[in-house]
């Protein structure tokens, strides 16, 4: 089946990352139910056989078969996803970015910081969440209002480090 055993010490490494970053948060009640879907059968079978330690396994998953289906899974049932807060909107009758709730923002800003903890080891710094984001930036994946919010959160993350970066969503949660 791959590598079980390391994708569930890798998925559960993240997943207390994200736990850690969601307490310095105000938010530790998401961070104790983050990616708990990643455990169910549905993700973590593809997860362990596509386990490569440097990257998600749905990354390799998609370029096989051009969708992972641990994916499309993961993404209906994680609000912290963007992906999630697609809709149909009857007005333009196109699939809409949905404005995220801020809650959800700041969980999606623990799980890449952490995501990028655990992918980039020993040379992670505080940009490389920042990075990341690069890849999506300006190109209507996000609602507008979502993608300022991630943005700012991870440029003041990048330039002013994670004490900084915390104390302000705790203090903008009030």
């Amino acid at each position: 089946m791959g590598h079980p055993i390391k994708h569930f010490k890798t998925i559960t490494r993240h997943r207390h990352k994200v736990i850690v970053h969601c307490a310095r948060a105000g938010i530790l009640w998401q961070g104790l139910r983050h990616d708990l879907s990643k455990y169910t059968p549905t993700e973590f079978i593809p997860g362990a056989k596509y386990y490569q330690g440097t990257r998600s396994p749905n990354e390799r998953e998609r370029e096989l078969y051009g969708y992972s289906k641990a994916w499309l899974h993961h993404k209906g049932r994680n609000r912290h996803h963007f992906e999630y807060w697609n809709d149909y909107d009857p007005k333009t009758r196109k699939v809409e970015n949905v404005e995220m709730p801020v809650r959800y923002v700041i969980e999606m800003f623990c799980d890449r910081v952490a995501a990028s903890k655990i992918y980039n080891g020993s040379s992670y710094t505080d940009a490389d969440p920042y990075t990341y984001f690069l890849r999506i930036k300006g190109k209507d994946r996000l609602h507008p209002n979502t993608e300022i919010l991630l943005e700012k959160l991870l440029t003041m993350l990048r330039d002013e480090g994670e004490d900084v970066t915390f104390a302000y969503i705790r203090r903008m949660k009030k």
